[in-house]
């Protein structure tokens, strides 16, 4: 069987290692004219990396990347008020890695070129329309630059891996309105600074209408430094424009003066905002779930299919987990318009619920829990909100995200 994969990006990449893995031929056409770099941090969680461990990637990944040690939410004034162990140390069997989403992406292509070959990435194709027929699907590329028809590739079955602004998406819901600007804006950017905590601590501070998340995504360097990925969110006014653009750079004093204040024992907020080369805006957006994927031959996968708010690390990690669900399939079903049913009506539900749980605010609801509890701070933690309810409002999201630990644990390999 032979597979077209429109997207170069994470979920693109990753489906066509698990596919040539299964013995499927595979090509992925990228719109871009070339794959580089770009964007800032972004979380693999457990279950996303042991699709990834099964593809031989654990160790390169382990170089480039941050093995994430606990998560630690504080509220506004800093102050500690939960605290987890994350991946190994909280006893998976894989680890979470915080990493530059462009070093991952990159050392995506790099493997595809080494394992399935330096042709099987065709940058500068940007896909148009595609049509099926009887035994297959014919997909039209053209230059973006030029509008210059530059391919029309066939195979038996198309996979949107196009992101948020899917040309597969529109093609296969022609009426669907765009992204849903949430009203919160992400501010991104990394800072060259001296490790904070356990120099492998992700931390959260604050609460949802202004909030900041810290983690390092390189190891501490000769120097004594790593490099930091931070994103600020900030509730915005309703005008804000719904464009995502990793590359937008935004005011980067003005975020200096909103966090002004949040300067604690253990970070310094504003410095690490001011010490940063470039502050690149993102208005957090999602679309409605779909209640379907796959139209004959052809299917969505990744933020094509299901983009979510950045809440609780899962956007790349459940495109990975789409990857492994469409390869198993299409190994488990001889009829690949059976098999993309199949895909279906696994994730099309599971990624709903993830979906609308980080519309809900996902685990990051109890920093809101917490601000409306005691928004001036607090002797005891428990005396604001008992332990209790906020270890229910996080297992519940590692249940309904997919990786709760005793089910995880019993997958001891992809597809199993």
């Amino acid at each position: 069987m032979h597979v077209l994969i429109v997207g170069g990006g994470i979920g693109g990449l990753t489906t066509a290692l698990c596919l040539h893995q299964a013995g499927f031929s595979v090509q992925v056409f990228e719109s871009a004219q070339q794959v580089k770099p770009l964007g800032v941090g972004i979380n693999l969680l457990p279950h996303s990396v042991r699709v990834l461990t099964d593809l031989g990637l654990q160790g390169k990944l382990s170089r480039i990347a941050v093995e994430t040690q606990d998560l630690r939410y504080f509220n506004k004034h800093g102050q500690l008020f939960w605290e987890e162990p994350r991946g190994r140390h909280a006893g998976y069997h894989w680890p979470q890695f915080s990493i530059h989403r462009g070093y991952f992406q990159q050392l995506l292509f790099d493997t595809v070129q080494e394992t399935i070959g330096a042709g099987a990435v065709h940058t500068g194709h940007h896909l148009v329309s595609f049509e099926q027929h009887d035994t297959g699907v014919t997909a039209t590329f053209i230059n973006r630059t030029t509008g210059e028809v530059v391919c029309n590739a066939t195979g038996h079955v198309l996979i949107g891996c196009d992101g948020i602004h899917s040309v597969v998406r529109k093609q296969l819901y022609p009426e669907e309105s765009g992204p849903r600007f949430s009203g919160n804006v992400l501010y991104r950017g990394t800072t060259v600074m001296p490790p904070f905590l356990t120099s492998r601590t992700m931390a959260m501070i604050g609460h949802l209408k202004q909030k900041m998340v810290v983690y390092p995504i390189q190891a501490v360097d000769a120097d004594g430094n790593q490099l930091v990925n931070w994103v600020a969110n900030l509730r915005e006014p309703d005008n804000q424009t719904t464009v995502r653009d990793w590359n937008r750079q935004a005011d980067q004093q003005r975020l200096v003066d909103i966090y002004r204040n949040w300067q604690f024992d253990w970070l310094d907020v504003p410095a690490m905002i001011a010490n940063a080369p470039a502050v690149f805006e993102f208005p957090m957006s999602d679309r409605d779930p779909l209640d379907r994927w796959s139209f004959g031959r052809v299917t969505l996968l990744g933020d094509a299919a299901h983009p979510m708010y950045p809440i609780g690390s899962n956007g790349a990690s459940q495109a990975i987990l789409d990857a492994e669900a469409l390869t198993n399939a299409l190994l488990t079903e001889a009829d690949p318009l059976t098999a993309l049913d199949r895909y279906d009506r696994e994730r099309v539900p599971a990624t709903t619920s993830v979906v609308l749980q980080n519309r809900q605010k996902g685990p990051d609801q109890i920093m809101d829990m917490m601000e409306e509890a005691a928004p001036d701070g607090f002797t005891n933690p428990d005396d604001a909100i008992p332990y209790a309810g906020l270890k229910a409002v996080m297992d519940n999201y590692r249940q309904v995200a997919g990786f709760d630990k005793e089910t995880l644990n019993k997958k001891r390999t992809a597809g199993t």
